[in-house]
């Protein structure tokens, strides 16, 4: 308690402090900034909002998932307001930028606290999300990502299973070690690979993750890892490492590795002869615009989002609709389930009667939101174990024709 109240004494002077360096939020439609202005949402006309930060990267590096974040939180969000609220509440959502940097993320938080949030979903990629964490914690602040894989989003010491556990924070997402197990499992009793090689960006805890995940899940199956190769960060250039991996005449090769620089990777080892199914993880979404058709042919990833099915087609079209394009990976659809994980939350806050932003109503969507059982998203049904990580399937995505078609929906076995 102690510790709580001397950071919440230093976040309230950062908070003056970070007015004039953080810009606050901004939507990608050039809409409202409504990081600023206002004060607690606990007297007047605001009595009747229920303040929520969205924290995501909608400029910079990886908008491309930054973005769908954001508008299908948005949408979600907008369609609970457009029914009356939660509570006869409307929604105020408070948007920002955090061009996924952890820096902006709690700068951005600082602000989203002093104008009365009492909820934050974001951000979206790992690094930020634990920069968030950290801060969210302290103030025992509702949080949960749509996208953020690693484990110590929500554990502490994610190698002691011990360990504290940030139980305010929760992620819509499986996480790095579950999809890099699960692909090994995929390659070595669904495709019947033996042996695999792999490529992964050194220093990333992303692709670091799902790599060591991969790797210990392929020894305990009795896959032969023949080769592993790595790659720092910002390189382009891989014909080196792949050289390697081609020589060594793997059954499968996986990427564990973001879409952008996957698509590289992919076209330079077609270039240099590899035949072999490529795989990767959730980080692949998109891969189509970054690689050809033909090199990419066959390629397999898992996703949290099984396109073109029936428990999504309702929200395909109403994202089209909205936002005049198709959805573009499965970070939209998660951060729509987690939109409305977090929603379910409030609405468990606002029947007790208690005032957004107080310690018993944040208690009251952390333990909603924790003791969840299989309540129904459009991404899976959702139930939480005792690291906060929702239990749900996996879908299988290939590359056909130059589209990601899902393939199946996938456990391990």
């Amino acid at each position: 308690m102690m510790k709580k109240k001397v950071f919440a004494l230093v976040m309230a002077m950062v908070m003056v402090w970070s007015l004039a360096a953080c810009g606050g939020g901004s939507n990608n439609s050039g809409g409202n900034n409504n990081s600023s202005g206002g004060d607690s949402n606990t007297s007047g006309d605001e009595a009747q909002e229920i303040v929520v930060a969205l924290i995501t990267n909608t400029t910079g590096d990886y908008a491309n998932y930054g973005l769908p974040v954001h508008n299908a939180a948005m949408m979600y969000f907008e369609e609970v307001n457009a029914a009356g609220g939660i509570n006869g509440k409307q929604l105020k959502i408070l948007e920002y930028d955090d061009k996924a940097d952890g820096t902006e993320s709690t700068n951005a938080l600082n602000l989203a606290v002093q104008n009365g949030a009492t909820a934050v979903l974001g951000s979206v990629l790992t690094g930020a999300t634990i920069a968030l964490a950290d801060a969210t914690y302290e103030l025992n602040l509702p949080q949960i990502t749509a996208s953020a894989t690693a484990l110590n989003v929500t554990q502490i010491d994610p190698d002691d299973p011990n360990g504290e556990v940030r139980t305010n924070v929760f992620r819509a997402c499986f996480t790095d070690p579950y999809q890099g197990e699960l692909m090994a499992d995929y390659a070595y009793n669904k495709m019947g690979a033996r042996t695999a090689a792999i490529l992964y960006e050194s220093g990333s805890d992303y692709s670091e993750g799902l790599m060591n995940a991969f790797t210990a899940k392929a020894k305990e199956v009795g896959m032969e890892i023949v080769g592993s190769e790595a790659f720092a960060t910002g390189d382009k250039d891989f014909k080196a490492q792949l050289t390697n991996i081609v020589n060594a005449n793997p059954d499968v090769v996986y990427f564990p590795f973001y879409y952008a620089e996957a698509g590289v990777a992919v076209t330079q080892a077609r270039t240099l002869g590899l035949k072999q199914t490529i795989l990767g993880g959730d980080g692949f979404g998109g891969i189509k615009d970054y690689a050809s058709a033909e090199d990419l042919e066959g390629t397999i990833y898992c996703s949290g989002y099984a396109p073109g099915t029936d428990s999504v087609k309702d929200f395909e079209a109403g994202y089209k609709a909205k936002y005049n394009e198709d959805v573009p990976n499965m970070f939209a659809p998660l951060a729509y389930d987690a939109a409305m994980i977090l929603c379910k939350g409030l609405e468990a806050a606002e029947a007790k009667g208690l005032t957004p932003g107080s310690d018993e109503y944040k208690q009251t969507v952390i333990d909603t939101i924790a003791a969840m059982d299989g309540v129904a998203g459009i991404t899976g049904s959702y139930s939480f174990d005792e690291y906060n990580n929702p239990e749900k399937p996996v879908a299988m995505i290939m590359l056909k024709d130059g589209a990601e078609i899902f393939d199946a929906m996938y456990e391990m076995k």
